[in-house]
This record gives structure tokens, C-alpha cells and sequence, in this order.
């Protein structure tokens, strides 16, 4: 179960099934695929935030009531969605931010940490426990690989073990812990900042970002340096500057 609402200047996706905290199954996270995909194509939308429903769990993961070892073959590329709601998310263009209200485990645990900002309350723990049922983190490997050092994210899979937020925060896969009256407060500032920015200078700089994730230092730097200059000539770059120099707000227009 997911609900969608846009309240300019964001779009906010919940898992909102909070009895069963939240659970990810192949037909929410289809759900959550389509949501993201319309929030992208906004153009109202400058920001997009997930998060689960209640207090207890951002979300607990894959649900496991669903038959999800009956039909294991037959359900191999419906399971994939969860790889193209991770595409999409690094490819859309747009910040995303993962309001952390709870629990976020499994596929929660990679869903928050695939979002560009992760903002956690203090009191939630983060883990893949997918061991102790016999399974295994696999396509969220490839998200917590690049979110956190590589032992730490691999003793975390063979464990179980799960970590609170400030231990997260750490090891750099949780951006902020708040406390829970302040969660809300916290989101809504970083939303704000960063609707306050170029639209085309947050795509650009964020996906050169991740572009160079995997490069080679020198096609890194090679990379880089053709995005600076991809930058310098838009339009908000030219009115950024101006508006520095004039002393005076700038006033984006997205090109």
C-alpha cells in the first residue's frame, strides 16, 4: 500500500501499511516505481521525499507473506522492480530525500539509502537481517556498497546485525539523526534548501556526481571537468553569478 501527495514544491511517497511495518512488496514497490516516475516527469515537483506511515518502521523490508520462496523462478524479473526503482531514483534528475521515521530493514534499508539525504530519528535501527531467514541483501548490495565502507556493509549481510542511526550516520549511509518531534522540522528545511537551488545545477552537478562514482581518477577528473564547463554555460550559471556580484537573490529559470 503507497499514497502519493504533491505539495508543491515536493512529492512525498508512503509505505503506508504501518500495522505490518510497512512491508515492500513486488506490487507497492511497482507502486513506488510509478510514483517516482510521475513525480520526475512534475514539473512542480523540485523535490521528492519517501517515507513509511506511523512511528514504528520506515519499512521493514520485502514481505515475506507474499509467497516470496513458492515461486521463486516465476517471480525472478518481477523482482526487479526493486532494481529499476533504484535506476530511476539515480537517474530521475531530481533530489530525493528519505524522511527515516523508524525501523528501516532489507529492501527499507536500501530504499532509504538509495534517497540522495537520509534524515533518521534517533531511534531507529537499520540492518539486513535477510540472513537469518535464509536469504540474502542482493540488489540493495549494490546500493549500501557505494553508501558505506564495503566490511562494514558485509558484516552487516552476514550477521543480521542491526545498528542504530547514530551508528549509521557513521558509517555515512544516514545524512541526520534528529529527534522524532524534530523529524518533520528537518525535512521541511531540507526540502526548502533544496528547492531553493537551480533545478538544472542540481541535475547536472548531481548526476556528474554519480556518474564518476566507478571512474578511473583520471576519466574522473576528465569527466568532471567537461561538466564544469556543461555548468558555466546554462543560463542559472550566468544569472548565479550576476546576481553574486549585484549582491541580490538569484532568480532561477531552470535553463
Amino acid at each position: 500500500m503507497l499514497t502519493y501527495d504533491v505539495a508543491t514544491p515536493r512529492a512525498t511517497l508512503t509505505l503506508d501499511d504501518p500495522d505490518r511495518r510497512n512491508p515492500m512488496s513486488i506490487e507497492v514497490m511497482q507502486a513506488v516505481l510509478d510514483r517516482l516516475r510521475e513525480a520526475i516527469a512534475a514539473p512542480d515537483v523540485k523535490v521528492i521525499v519517501i517515507t513509511g506511515a506511523g512511528d514504528r518502521a520506515f519499512s521493514a523490508g520485502g514481505d515475506l507473506s507474499g509467497g516470496f520462496v513458492d515461486e521463486p523462478m516465476a517471480l525472478h524479473r518481477a523482482r526487479g522492480v526493486l532494481a529499476d526503482i533504484f535506476r530511476t531514483m539515480r537517474t530521475g534528475g531530481k533530489p530525493t530525500v528519505a524522511r527515516v521515521n523508524g525501523h528501516a530493514l532489507a529492501g527499507g534499508f536500501g530504499l532509504a539509502a538509495a534517497c540522495d539525504i537520509v534524515i533518521a530519528v534517533d531511534r531507529a535501527k537499520f540492518g539486513m537481517p535477510e540472513i537469518n531467514v535464509g536469504l540474502w541483501p542482493m540488489m540493495i548490495g549494490a546500493v549500501l556498497q557505494r553508501a558505506m565502507p564495503h566490511k562494514a556493509a558485509l558484516e552487516l549481510m552476514m550477521t543480521g546485525r542491526l545498528i542504530p542511526a547514530d551508528e549509521a550516520q557513521r558509517l555515512g549511509v544516514v545524512s541526520r539523526v534528529v529527534a522524532a518531534e524534530a523529524l518533520d522540522a528537518a525535512v521541511d528545511e531540507t526540502v526548502a534548501e533544496l528547492a531553493s537551488k537551480s533545478p538544472v545545477i542540481l541535475e547536472l552537478g548531481r548526476d556528474a556526481f554519480y556518474a564518476v562514482e566507478d571512474m578511473a581518477f583520471d576519466a574522473a577528473l576528465d569527466h568532471l571537468q567537461v561538466g564544469l564547463t556543461e555548468v558555466a554555460m546554462t543560463e542559472d550559471a550566468a544569472e548565479g553569478v550576476a546576481a553574486f556580484v549585484e549582491k541580490r537573490s538569484p532568480e532561477w529559470r531552470g535553463r
